[in-house]
């Protein structure tokens, strides 16, 4: 007998991404007439600057542009990210060592898939991306969870990490800034988490897409610049999304040791080939052009980053850590479940973010997706206006509580 199984085992395993999914209901309930205000989108609400659009019309008239590349990218922008890299963070890599990818997510993908073996496991601090242990799944390998919450400002320690590692572990997942708490790390743990890892041969993997996203007196540090013995272990993911308000532009990068960027430009290659060149030759337009734009868009999630923690603080019993980078706010509102609301008696939060939806017309995230029951991711990437209407709402509504 043939197999019954329509859909492989692994992928049926993959769970869809749930903050797309909350940004897909909020707008078809806009478009129905609906007054909703969607937090839960995770792109800046800016234009992607004209100097960038401008670059990418002049490629879609280059024939050279109408044919494969290769597979890695183009050379020129891969000599261009290791320029950047080095400019940033201060991180000295090669353009050999840098792969193109189509986003952010594909270089995850890339990332975990060429590390890790069925039965290897990858320390994953939570709360995480919804995305993060997906690949590793899908490669046979473990996520093993390490919570953290508010009173440990969404940082997991080097005890922690400690007291989870095993003789199966090949890797740790570290961000900072943090999607979707709002967490930065400060130097002196950067340092810590990165010597503990080098000094028991692990791997990191480190999410650095929200670099230039960090608010106050916080600080962004790139784990191999400050640790070099781990850069021979480590592997870099970042892209222009977040920096260059380039989201739908999907153009993203992963920076390694050379054999394991030949490893994932081989993978690449068969999965993708190469990133559209369009879209590459406006990234290297953005990553070779001044950050004039991101400072602005960094003064203004700044801004309305303080209005969002300053009128979730003001709710009764809800907690929130004050964003220190990217731009999510991430409420505990585990106060509110089991509470009557309107004649609802929510008792998760997914319950909780239905309810808001239904009957303030808010969309947000549930933690459940971020393995953070409890709370919810709120984006402050929208109009100061409608941040504050929305965090109204919430406030009015959960004002009803009984």
């Amino acid at each position: 007998m043939p197999p019954t199984n329509r859909i492989s085992a692994r992928v049926a395993a993959i769970s869809g991404s749930a903050t797309l999914a909350v940004d897909a209901k909020a707008k078809a309930l806009r478009e129905a007439g609906e007054p909703v205000i969607g937090f839960g989108a995770g792109e800046p609400d800016f234009p992607t600057p004209d100097h960038i659009v401008e670059a990418a019309a002049a490629a879609c008239r280059d024939p050279r542009m109408h044919k494969y590349t290769p597979a890695a990218g183009l050379p020129e922008l891969r000599e261009a990210i290791a320029a950047k890299t080095a400019r940033d963070s201060g991180y000295e890599v090669e353009a050999a060592q840098v792969l193109v990818t189509n986003g952010g997510k594909h270089a995850v993908f890339n990332a975990f898939l060429t590390l890790l073996d069925p039965g290897d496991e990858v320390l994953l601090p939570a709360p995480y991306w919804t995305t993060y242990p997906e690949p590793i799944r899908l490669a046979g390998a473990v996520p093993v969870v390490l919570r953290t919450d508010e009173s440990t400002g969404f940082r997991v320690t080097v005890d922690q990490l400690d007291a989870a590692v095993t003789d199966r572990t090949k890797a740790l997942l570290f961000v900072s800034p943090s999607n979707p708490t709002g967490a930065v790390y400060p130097r002196e743990e950067v340092e810590a988490i990165g010597r503990w890892a080098a000094e028991r041969g692990l791997w990191v993997v480190t999410d650095e897409i929200y670099e230039h996203l960090v608010y106050g007196d916080h600080e962004f540090h790139s784990l191999p610049a400050l640790v070099p013995e781990v850069a021979d272990r480590c592997i870099v993911l970042n892209g222009v999304a977040k920096t260059y308000a380039m989201t739908g532009w999907r153009v993203g990068w992963m920076i390694g040791p050379p054999d394991v960027v030949r490893a994932a430009t081989n993978l690449q290659s068969h999965a993708t080939s190469n990133v559209s060149n369009v879209a590459q030759a406006a990234a290297l337009a953005a990553v070779t052009g001044d950050l004039s734009a991101v400072a602005e868009m960094r003064a203004a999630f700044e801004r309305r980053g303080r209005t969002m923690h300053q009128m979730l603080s003001a709710i009764p019993d809800v907690a929130i850590l004050e964003p220190q980078g990217a731009f999510y706010g991430f409420p505990n509102l585990s106060a509110y479940l089991g509470r009557d609301i309107r004649g609802t008696t929510p008792t998760t939060t997914v319950e909780l973010c239905e309810v808001l939806l239904e009957q303030a017309k808010v969309a947000i995230v549930p933690g459940e997706a971020f393995d953070a029951p409890g709370y919810a991711r709120m984006s402050f990437a929208l109009a100061d206006d409608d941040l504050a209407e929305g965090c109204r709402r919430i406030a009015d509504l959960l004002a009803e509580a009984a």
